[in-house]
């Protein structure tokens, strides 16, 4: 772990962000829905490039891979929810600590609620936004559902969830936490009182008060007491 000398006190914050994808969970969901239909390589490559910030127009990216994804039955995603899908080592401390200072938590996704919802559930998370995949007759249409806050959480989209959700809750900027991993992720980061990148992309780390880039996410409690 590098970036911010410690201790930082958890308390002194009241919102703590997460991303999904490769943050609170150990797998792309858009990358193992993919190898359902064999495109496991080709969908990772672009996801790859967009976390890495090679592909500028996250929207775009995500609009090409789930385009790919049609005709793929929701049974598979089933499996992968169930038994691909696991949470990443030390994020149940984590949240559990943050949750016992007082902190509202949120999680904002570039990914689908299809996993998110589960994730929430298991982790008893205070709010959430990610993206909604088209089914029609128990199978992927390659396109995702409009919902009333836009059409893609894309990295704008986390930064406003994250603005928006902390001013509905009376909570100042400064005293947020946003953990995230790859590009879409850097808007929020930004905007927050503390930007946490866990085993992240280069340019992610680079910009992050705090990476950690070995062990699990309970690793952070070494500096936030």
């Amino acid at each position: 772990m590098r970036g911010i000398t410690p201790p930082l006190r958890l308390a002194d914050y009241q919102l703590v962000a997460f991303d999904m994808d490769s943050t609170l969970i150990n797998i792309e969901c858009v990358d193992e829905i993919a190898a359902a239909a064999g495109l496991k390589a080709q969908v990772a490559a672009i996801t790859e490039a967009t976390m890495r910030g090679e592909i500028a127009d996250f929207k775009e990216s995500l609009r090409r891979r789930v385009a790919l994804l049609r005709g793929i039955p929701v049974s598979a995603l089933e499996q992968i929810a169930t038994v691909t899908m696991q949470l990443n080592p030390g994020v149940e401390a984590f949240v559990g600590a943050a949750r016992a200072a007082g902190l509202k938590t949120l999680l904002v996704s570039g990914g689908f609620t299809y996993f998110s919802d589960r994730v929430v559930s298991r982790l008893g998370l205070d709010h959430s936004r990610a993206n909604v995949l088209e089914v029609a007759d128990g199978r992927l249409t390659g396109r995702l559902v409009d919902q009333p806050w836009g059409d893609i959480c894309d990295g704008a989209e986390k930064r406003r969830t994250l603005l928006e959700t902390a001013a509905a809750l009376g909570i100042e900027p400064a005293r947020t936490i946003a953990v995230g991993d790859g590009a879409n992720d850097l808007p929020m980061m930004a905007v927050a009182g503390l930007s946490v990148a866990y085993h992240a992309k280069p340019a992610v780390r680079a910009q992050a008060g705090i990476s950690i880039e070995q062990g699990g996410m309970d690793r952070l409690l070494e500096i936030l007491r």
